[in-house]
């Protein structure tokens, strides 16, 4: 019988090498990452280079999601930084956008010249249907991290359901939703975990 394979979130995390790893990590993923950047980052760092576990990446694609600027983008700086402070951070920076810059510049000039061509219009509605299918995917494969979250697997969900309701259906501005609902998420957040704090605090003095 073949060797049974080592579950994914059973492997040890690893880290970056060095700020040119993660200059040339983020490089590729930048260039993967057209249309579905949130299954492409997940994909990369947590499957396969082990920089971060799925609980990790939830907590920091949250912070990441509610920062100003592209969410990836904070992401790479977060993780630069950790690990190579500002150097770290800038390395990641630069291989966020470097290559990705050269290729817009390079569709834009071509995209120009057939861009009122119902080919491209339709090209561009079945890219944007996939791209959808990719982001709702990982969403649904990072469902299984928020078991360790300290709200709960249900109050995770309710406030998921909330937040879609807020911005899906009653069309409510993003800085509404995060100052009302996430704010809200934060401050119970902030209390569940000062109780299981309390908790510890006295157990350890009994």
């Amino acid at each position: 019988m073949p060797p049974a394979q080592t579950a994914p979130d059973t492997l040890p995390l690893q880290h970056p090498q060095s700020k040119t790893d993660l200059f040339v990590s983020f490089t590729w993923l930048a260039l993967q990452g057209f249309g579905g950047v949130l299954a492409v980052v997940q994909r990369e760092l947590v499957e396969k280079k082990r920089w971060m576990s799925r609980e990790q990446f939830v907590e920091d694609w949250a912070v990441a999601q509610i920062m100003p600027g592209p969410n990836v983008v904070n992401l790479s700086m977060m993780i630069g930084g950790r690990y190579f402070g500002l150097p770290g951070a800038l390395a990641a920076l630069a291989g966020m956008l470097t290559a990705p810059m050269v290729l817009v510049l390079l569709l834009a000039a071509l995209y120009g010249s057939v861009a009122d061509s119902a080919e491209a219009q339709n090209a561009l509605r079945g890219m944007g249907a996939v791209a959808a299918g990719l982001v709702a995917a990982t969403g649904i494969k990072l469902i299984g991290a928020l078991t360790k979250n300290a709200l709960g697997m249900g109050m995770c969900v309710f406030l998921a359901v909330l937040t879609f309701i807020a911005i899906g259906l009653l069309r409510w501005p993003l800085l509404w939703v995060l100052l009302s609902i996430g704010g809200g998420a934060c401050l119970w957040a902030y209390r569940v975990l000062s109780d299981v704090d309390a908790d510890r605090a006295k157990k350890g003095d009994a």
